[in-house]
C-alpha cells in the first residue's frame, strides 16, 4: 500500500469490499452506528456515494440520491459501484484535473480523498454493525483521522454526517480514536 492518494483509496476500497462480503443477508436489517441506518441502508449510502462521485468526474448524469441502488445482490453492487468509481478515477485522470464535489469545485486529489474517508468510516460502522471490526486497518485509520482532524470544519449534530466527538479510551488504537473522533461509541 502507498500513501498517494488512489492507493489510499484502492486500499480503503478493498477493506470495505471485505466487510461488504462479510455481511449476511439476516444483518441487512440491523442497526448500526449511523443511527439513521440500517445495514442495508448504510451499504445503499456507500454504493450511491461511489456512483454519484463516478459520475462528477466522468461529468455523467449523477444517480438518484434517494433510489435503492443494491438490488437482490447487495454485495455485487457494493462490489459493481466501486469498479465503477475506480475506472472513473483512472479513464478522467482524477488526479490531474479539478471536478464538481458536494462542496463545490476541487482538485482530484480532495475528490479521491473524500471517497477513502467515507469508505473507511462507513467500513467502520458497517463492521462495528457485523461483528468485523478485525478487518480494518489501524494504517487506514490513522491516516483518515489525521486527514478529517486537518479539516477547518466538520459538521456535527443532527442531520449530519458525525456526531460530537466522544472520548476514546487511553489504550484506544486508531480504528478507535478515529470512530470517537466521528461521535461513535467505541
Amino acid at each position: 500500500m502507498t500513501d498517494d492518494s488512489i492507493g489510499l483509496f484502492e486500499a480503503a476500497a478493498l477493506q470495505a469490499c471485505r466487510v461488504v462480503d462479510g455481511v449476511t443477508p439476516d444483518q441487512l436489517g440491523d442497526p448500526t452506528p449511523c443511527v439513521a441506518w440500517d445495514v442495508r441502508a448504510l451499504i445503499n449510502h456507500m454504493v450511491t456515494g461511489n456512483l454519484l462521485f463516478a459520475a462528477l468526474v466522468a461529468g455523467s448524469e449523477q444517480p438518484d440520491r434517494s433510489a435503492d441502488h443494491l438490488g437482490d445482490d447487495f454485495q455485487r453492487a457494493f462490489g459493481d459501484a466501486v469498479n465503477a468509481l475506480s475506472s472513473a478515477f483512472t479513464k478522467h485522470d482524477v488526479l490531474s484535473g479539478v471536478f464538481p464535489t458536494p462542496f463545490g469545485e476541487g482538485p482530484g486529489e480532495q475528490l479521491v480523498m473524500m471517497r477513502f474517508n467515507e469508505l473507511v468510516v462507513h467500513g467502520w460502522d458497517l463492521a462495528r454493525a457485523t461483528g468485523q471490526t478485525d478487518l480494518l486497518d489501524p494504517r487506514l485509520a490513522e491516516i483518515s483521522l489525521r486527514a478529517l482532524q486537518s479539516v477547518p470544519v466538520i459538521q456535527r449534530g443532527d442531520g449530519e454526517a458525525f456526531g460530537a466527538e466522544v472520548g476514546a479510551p487511553p489504550d484506544a488504537g486508531p480504528v478507535q480514536r478515529l470512530a470517537a473522533f466521528l461521535g461513535r461509541t467505541v
